[in-house]
C-alpha cells in the first residue's frame, strides 16, 4: 500500500461517527476524506471539525454519499440496515472497503450484501473490539465442551438510546454458542420470557437485554448447571475500542480480494 487510505464516515454526528472521526484524525496511517449525514441534518454543509465543536479539518459534511465515497478507499458504517445496503452498493462501485458495524440486520439484509461483495471487500461484525471477538471464540469452545446439562444465557446491557435488541454482539455470541453445540441458533433461540412461560426447554440459548443510562456495552455468556455456573464476560467502558477495531479492519481490507469477511479474519482468529 503506497498511499494513505482515505476514509469516509457515515452517520458523522452520531456517537460512533464522532468517535471514528476523532480516531481517524489521530491516526497518521489514514486520512478523513468524507463525512456523511442524512438530508436536512444541521451538520450538512459544515466543516465536520467545526460541527463537532473543534477546529476545521477540511472535510465538509455532505448528504450525498456518492460525493463522500468517490475519493475514499474505505467507508466505515455504523448506521441502519437500509442505509447500509445503499452504502454497500456505492462502496462496491468505488471498489472501496466497506466496514460494517451496523446491527439489527436481518438474514435477508445480510444476504443482500452479496452482490456488493463480488466487487469490493466487506468486513461486517456485530462488534469490532478485539476482546469481544476473543470472547466469541471462547464461547464457541466452551459450548462445544459442555452438554445440554449446562443452560446457556446471554445477558447484554447498553445505553438507553440503543434501538435494537438483542444487540448484534449478543447475537454473535449466540451464533458462536450454537455453532459450538452443532445446532442452528434459529432453532434454539429464546428471546422473550413474560408471564407463565413454563420451564426452560433443554438446549435453548436464552437472551436478556438491559437498557439504561450511558452503558457502552456489557456482555455475559453464562453456562449454568446444577451446582455450578461458568460466566464469560466482556465490558466496554469506552466506545473507542469499537472505533479502533473498525479502523484496523479498514486498513486490513486494503488490497484484499473482494468478498465478505469478519473481525476474526482481521485478527487472524478464523479457523
Amino acid at each position: 500500500m503506497t498511499q494513505i487510505p482515505g476514509i469516509a464516515i457515515t452517520g458523522a454526528s452520531g456517537r460512533m461517527g464522532q468517535m471514528l472521526i476523532t480516531q481517524v484524525s489521530a491516526n497518521d496511517r489514514i486520512k478523513l476524506v468524507g463525512a456523511i449525514e442524512r438530508p436536512g441534518h444541521a451538520w450538512v454543509g459544515q466543516d465536520v471539525g467545526v460541527a463537532m465543536g473543534g477546529a476545521p479539518v477540511g472535510v465538509i459534511v455532505t448528504d450525498d454519499p456518492l460525493e463522500a465515497i468517490a475519493p475514499a478507499q474505505a467507508i466505515i458504517d455504523f448506521t441502519a440496515p437500509k442505509a447500509t445496503l445503499e452504502f454497500a452498493a456505492l462502496a462496491a462501485q468505488a471498489r472501496a472497503v466497506h466496514v460494517i458495524g451496523t446491527t439489527g440486520m436481518t438474514d435477508e439484509e445480510i444476504a443482500a450484501l452479496e452482490p456488493a461483495a463480488r466487487h469490493a471487500v466487506i468486513v461486517r461484525a456485530g462488534n469490532m473490539s478485539l476482546g469481544v471477538n476473543l470472547l466469541t471464540q471462547l464461547t464457541k469452545r466452551v459450548a462445544a465442551a459442555l452438554d445440554e446439562d449446562y443452560d446457556i444465557e446471554i445477558i447484554e446491557a447498553h445505553h438507553n438510546q440503543k434501538v435494537d435488541a438483542p444487540s448484534g454482539t449478543a447475537l454473535m455470541l449466540g451464533e458462536a454458542a450454537a455453532e459450538g453445540r452443532g445446532v442452528s441458533l434459529a432453532d434454539v433461540s429464546d428471546r422473550g420470557r413474560d408471564g407463565m412461560t413454563g420451564a426452560r426447554k433443554p438446549g435453548d440459548i436464552g437472551f436478556t437485554a438491559i437498557r439504561g443510562g450511558d452503558i457502552v456495552g456489557e456482555h455475559d455468556v453464562m453456562f449454568a448447571a446444577a451446582g455450578e455456573r461458568i460466566t464469560l464476560r466482556h465490558v466496554a467502558s469506552d466506545r473507542s475500542v469499537f472505533a479502533r477495531g473498525a479502523l484496523k479492519a479498514a486498513l486490513w481490507g486494503q488490497g484484499r480480494a473482494p468478498g465478505q469477511y469478519d473481525m476474526l479474519d482481521v485478527l487472524g482468529l478464523s479457523e
